[in-house]
């Protein structure tokens, strides 16, 4: 009468294989007990009455057709009957709807999920870590085409390329398909800015391949929209935070630079009475400051002192008197002006991201108020709602299933401080606060040696190895040849004597990799993040097979590969990057910079965008306008880039040639160039605004006042607040609180004992050798990188802990602002 399943004698989830009832033909699960076919519809084993599903803990009820967790004592079905009997069924979908507001609150993710089953199943499916490696992948294929297009670095037909861009905007659609399936309808049509882009890109690719077969003239402009699809994805946040913080202020801004502008007129004024009837000449024979607008850009051109002191020259010769005029200008314009201008795009920046943060922060207290809602339970008698420890287990489970046992329990034993089994509203609210402390989870094992060889590696001589090895001395001896060795890379390596000093270096590393693996336990020195192992193991390997290499090959053609000598160069100067790691304060220094890295990132997106924009458009404005010739060419056009017009000007002279926006390359190296501000006038003035027009100054002078003025601005001034707030920052409540748990459970290990170094910067689970200090600790100990944060939004947070009102911080619900629906569920 029971079928069961042949395959695998149990239940297996909805996704995959299930059995069949020869009765009532539907789904059922596999009785783990006696291996019975259990079907809830027409009914039930008759053996034991439970029904628990092995692979996943899910059954599926064939009344609500949901996927459910059965109580193991009475099998019945919470979604269509609530069990009376054990408060121990919670239905799956619960926990999915939970873990999703809970890992939304710790990557601050503010999307309003529909709460439908399915729904969250396909939200979780959004947020799967394959398909954000496959967007962006697509993201950065679509943005690559510019080396391929039109003016191109390698050329492609036009039909491959539009190819490649479709089949993007084809994951592009589906991405954003997926995204309308997991949020209300009504809020995905409030924001079309993506679908305004992906139809504007694919009307202009059908205009563009038309005119092109038609042998048309044709401008692909929709090309400058490419990088807004890496503002718009939902991962991109970070970027649209600094878009909006950047938008908000621009109307504060606009008024210093206005002033900044009115004192530069005033001063080219001035300028033009002073010196302007007074027959001066520039260095080529041109009237000098005879013309008010030529005046102006000068003297602008002048704050950034990349014509600095050359156009104050010829005043300066007539009239010393005049270099007081100069000097004025500076002081009022680069130094007083430019410091005011920093501080108050800072400032304003500052004010509307602090706002964004403040906004975050009560979504993501709200997100954790309505996963509390989810899980919560009553008691009979009516009290406080509580999540028991089971439930929380599960859901931490959910949000990081690669999150150990041991990890997870010293967690709950921080919110539970009274072992109660529950916790409530309060300390739920902090779990994602706490899932965001970096916990480095440290085992401790024996050496292999110590199994194999327990009298040699217990003897006396291998104990004097082992304390020698470990002595901060013998990380100064190397320390000291790795400087030694650096003396002598700088030194003639045609020399035999210095040619066979490199050997000697490398038995050394050889001798210091071996002996640390005889002391320290392989899988400790080897462990996922052990940095400095790695890279010095690495380094020294390559460092060796590229030698012997370049010896055989010398040795037997007397002909060495300059290819390989420069890879065996590079390799022996990277070995001198670990000297850092041995200095305290260039440790601090560089293990800060770590720490604020993916801030660091925002703003590289954030100005990858502006340069590609300016890219884009350079290319269409200023392609084959400068030519550039190989050194060996013999061209007559060398000489002036390819263009009559460059003819006996500075660009030609100085060869500068290969500034050119004739590829997206070069594009962006000169877009670097004019970042840096040195001699941008030249490339300007002298170069695109003398083969195109004047007004071509307008396109270099936008892209100072954008990249160089505002955004170069807020990202200094960034970096400088968040290094001091790093460098000086305090642990949180929560971290103390989890450093006391570990010190009460004797789960710690001396802090002396692992120093904060660019190893523990960087890791998040590591092994612990065994040692005589270590000898009595637990297998498992634990260690807070106390400075580590899992998110740009916890350092963002940081950065402005102190200036957010107690109301943002406080951890019940303002439900009159919120946007969220109610967490409960609709039919699927």
């Amino acid at each position: 009468m029971y079928c069961v399943c042949v395959l695998r004698v149990l239940c297996v989830y909805v996704l995959h294989v299930l059995c069949v009832c020869v009765t009532c033909s539907v789904c059922v699960c596999v009785c783990v007990s006696c291996t019975v076919c259990v079907c809830v519809k027409c009914t039930v084993c008759v053996t034991c009455t439970v029904c628990v599903c092995v692979t996943c803990t899910v059954c599926v009820c064939v009344t609500c057709t949901v996927c459910v967790c059965v109580c193991v004592k009475c099998a019945v079905c919470v979604t269509c009957t609530e069990c009376v009997l054990h408060a121990l069924c919670v239905c799956v979908t619960d926990f999915d709807l939970a873990a999703i507001y809970v890992s939304d609150a710790q990557y601050n993710r503010n999307i309003c999920v529909d709460t439908s089953p399915q729904a969250v199943r396909l939200y979780l499916l959004y947020n799967h870590w394959v398909l954000k490696v496959l967007l962006y992948v697509f993201i950065l294929v679509d943005l690559c085409l510019a080396v391929f297009e039109d003016p191109a670095v390698v050329p492609l037909p036009l039909w491959a390329t539009m190819l490649v861009e479709l089949l993007c905007l084809f994951v592009f659609t589906f991405r954003l398909t997926h995204y309308a399936k997991v949020i209300p309808r009504e809020k995905f049509w409030k924001d079309p800015k993506n679908i305004c882009i992906i139809v504007i890109l694919m009307v202009d690719m059908i205009i563009y391949g038309a005119l092109k077969a038609s042998d048309q003239y044709g401008v692909r402009w929709s090309r400058v929209l490419r990088p807004l699809l890496l503002v718009n994805v939902t991962e991109g946040r970070q970027l649209r935070r600094a878009f909006r913080s950047i938008r908000n202020a621009l109307p504060e801004i606009s008024y210093v630079f206005l002033l900044f502008i009115f004192s530069i007129l005033i001063f080219s004024l001035m300028a033009l009475k002073l010196m302007g009837k007074r027959g001066l000449k520039t260095l080529d024979g041109s009237p000098y400051f005879t013309n008010y607008f030529e005046i102006v850009f000068e003297l602008y051109v002048l704050v950034t002192t990349a014509n600095s002191p050359d156009v104050m020259m010829p005043a300066y010769n007539s009239s010393f008197f005049f270099a007081i005029f100069f000097i004025f200008y500076i002081l009022v314009n680069t130094y007083i002006f430019m410091s005011v201008f920093l501080a108050v795009v800072y400032n304003n920046y500052k004010k509307y991201l602090k706002e964004e943060i403040r906004q975050l922060v009560r979504v993501k207290r709200q997100k954790m108020v309505r996963a509390f809602s989810v899980l919560q339970e009553v008691s009979e008698q009516g009290g406080v709602p509580t999540v028991n420890h089971a439930h929380w287990s599960r859901l931490v489970r959910r949000v990081q299933p690669r999150m150990s046992n041991a990890h997870r329990e010293l967690l709950w034993s921080v919110l539970d401080h009274q072992n109660q089994g529950f916790i409530g509203q309060v300390q739920f609210v902090q779990v994602a606060d706490l899932l965001n402390i970096e916990v480095i989870t440290l085992k401790s094992r024996p050496h292999p040696f110590h199994s194999w060889f327990p009298a040699l590696y217990s003897s006396t001589p291998c104990l004097l190895l082992c304390r020698l090895v470990r002595h901060r001395a013998f990380v100064i001896l190397y320390d000291i040849i790795i400087l030694v060795n650096a003396v002598f890379i700088g030194l003639d390596e045609d020399n035999p004597l210095i040619s066979y000093s490199e050997w000697m270096f490398l038995v050394l590393y050889l001798l210091e990799i071996l002996l640390k693996l005889s002391v320290f336990e392989p899988r400790a020195f080897f462990s996922r993040h052990s940095f400095w192992n790695w890279f010095d193991t690495i380094i020294v390997i390559c460092a060796l097979i590229a030698t012997i290499i370049n010896s055989a090959i010398t040795s037997s053609g007397g002909y060495t590969s300059r290819q390989i000598l420069d890879i065996i160069f590079i390799l022996r100067v990277l070995r001198l990057i670990r000297v850092v790691d041995s200095i305290k304060r260039f440790r601090t220094i560089i293990n800060t910079l770590i720490r604020i890295g993916p801030a660091i990132l925002t703003f590289g997106q954030l100005i990858l965008v502006i340069y590609y924009i300016f890219a884009i458009v350079g290319m269409e404005l200023f392609k084959d306008k400068v030519k550039f010739f190989e050194a060996d060419s013999s061209d007559p056009e060398k000489s002036f880039c390819g263009n009559p017009q460059l003819k006996g000007t500075s660009f030609a002279h100085l060869n500068y040639c290969k500034n050119n926006f004739n590829s997206i390359v070069s594009s962006f190296i000169l877009l670097v160039e004019l970042t840096v501000v040195n001699q941008w006038h030249d490339i300007l003035h002298s170069g695109f605004a003398t083969v195109t027009h004047t007004s071509a100054r307008i396109f270099f002078v936008l892209f100072h006042i954008v990249v160089v003025i505002i955004i170069i601005n807020i990202f200094v001034a960034f970096v400088l607040e968040a290094f001091f707030v790093e460098y000086s920052v305090e642990k949180s409540g929560l971290q103390t609180s989890l450093e006391k748990k570990i010190e009460e459970l004797e789960l710690g290990v001396e802090q002396d004992k692992l120093d904060d170094n660019l190893v523990n910067a960087m890791e998040t689970e590591n092994d612990l050798e065994r040692s005589e200090s270590t000898a009595n600790l637990p297998t498992l100990v634990f260690k807070i990188a106390s400075k580590r944060y899992r998110t740009v939004d916890a350092l963002l947070q940081r950065v402005f802990e102190a200036d957010l009102i107690p109301e943002d911080m406080d951890e019940e619900e303002d439900q009159s602002n919120t946007s969220f629906p109610n967490p409960t569920f609709s039919s699927a």
